[in-house]
């Protein structure tokens, strides 16, 4: 359990895969706990709720409504987002380690991932489109396109820290954690 701990704490020395694997799996399982469990309890569910329609409920009422769930969603997903950033950053730059990185790459996909939930979380670059009588808030071709690229270099980190295999023997980062 130490090491468990351990591994979320400072961006100092390797981590291969298997613990590696086992942390993500333990941010994951805390990060959806908290998404739908406990935040719900609280009032800020990431999920938000929808006002109930009536036949006196206006197009505009319905959009607005709309409009203020996807913001507020954005500002909980943001909060969670940076709450998680840190155990993230220390297990995956870690784990560049143990692949003889500096993790920069892990820096730069965390601050793009800031800036996409900000985006979202401030409503920058929405667009609306007619439904019926309803205008509706969706993203729009920025916040989409930051979103595929946010999403292409989270396939590149996955597959980096993993399934490739870390650097044999000890680094500039330190000693092989498979040799003991």
């Amino acid at each position: 359990m130490n090491n468990l701990i351990q591994n979320f704490i400072g961006f100092e020395g390797r981590l291969n895969r298997q613990p590696f694997w086992i942390s993500a799996i333990v941010l994951a399982v805390i990060s959806i706990v908290i998404s739908l469990v406990i935040l719900p309890i609280v009032g800020f569910s990431v999920m938000p709720n929808m006002p109930t329609i009536g036949a006196d409920t206006s197009p505009e009422d319905i959009a607005a409504a709309i409009s203020a769930a996807q913001s507020r969603a954005g500002w909980v997903s943001l909060v969670m987002f940076l709450i998680f950033a840190y155990p993230t950053a220390a297990i995956s730059i870690k784990r560049r380690h143990d692949r003889n990185s500096s993790g920069i790459d892990v820096w730069i996909y965390l601050a793009l991932g800031i800036v996409v939930q900000l985006i979202s979380a401030l409503g920058i670059g929405m667009t609306t489109m007619q439904v019926g009588t309803t205008t509706v808030p969706m993203p729009g071709p920025i916040v989409t396109t930051a979103g595929v690229i946010l999403g292409i270099y989270g396939i590149y980190l996955l597959v980096v820290l993993g399934f490739l295999k870390g650097t044999a023997g000890p680094n500039q980062y330190g000693p092989d954690p498979l040799q003991g």
